[in-house]
Formats: structure tokens, C-alpha cells, sequence
């Protein structure tokens, strides 16, 4: 594994890169494409990327597994950048539950959503 694929703060690049363009060309960055297209487009294709997660996962191909893990983040990111939301808050919130049994913290949950 490389430095940068190892690094703690990957995510945190990728984003302010995802960031970066979002005003460039569309006909020249995807991430620009996708924003040009607004947030509908955006939210489709993290559904179709976990889509293929799921498909792949069922497949039981790691490698495969890996590629569309790697495409469904990525898009997530593109999301959450659209919302004004780092890598860090979503790492915290991991962060708040590391240790707390999932039950436990689903059964904490307030009704309608996060807490």
C-alpha cells in the first residue's frame, strides 16, 4: 500500500480536491459534471453505486468489492462536499460510536433520524 492510500488524512485530500472542482469545466472534470447537474444527479449515482456494492458483495469478488467500495465513497464524498460536510464530522460520529454496541446506539436513536 502506498503512503497516500495508508495516509490518515486521505479523506480529507480527496475532498478539498473534490472541492477544488467543483467550478471547472464540466466537459473537462466529472466532479464539475456532476455538480452542473445539481443534486439529484448526485444522489442518483450514490444509489447506484451502492447498487453496485451490494452486487458485487453478493458476487464475493474482493477485488471487485474493493473498485466499488472505492466508487461509492467517492461519490459520497461528492455529496456530503455539496452539503458543506467534511470526512471529519463522519469519522467523529464514528469516533461517538466506537465501543457502543450497535443495538445500543440504534435503540438511542431519536425518532426520525440522527440524533
Amino acid at each position: 500500500m502506498s503512503r497516500g492510500a495508508n495516509s490518515d488524512d486521505l479523506l480529507e485530500r480527496l475532498a478539498a480536491v473534490i472541492l477544488s472542482r467543483r467550478q471547472a469545466d464540466p466537459d473537462k472534470s466529472y466532479v464539475a459534471r456532476l455538480y452542473a447537474k445539481g443534486e439529484d444527479a448526485m444522489l442518483k449515482k450514490v444509489g447506484e453505486e451502492a447498487t453496485e456494492f451490494v452486487l458485487a458483495a453478493k458476487g464475493g469478488e474482493r477485488a471487485q468489492m474493493v473498485y466499488e467500495a472505492a466508487d461509492l465513497w467517492f461519490h459520497v464524498l461528492v455529496a456530503l462536499g455539496a452539503h458543506g460536510i467534511a470526512p471529519g464530522e463522519v469519522l467523529a460520529e464514528l469516533a461517538r460510536r466506537e465501543g457502543v454496541s450497535g443495538l445500543d446506539e440504534f435503540a438511542g436513536r431519536q425518532p426520525g433520524g440522527a440524533r
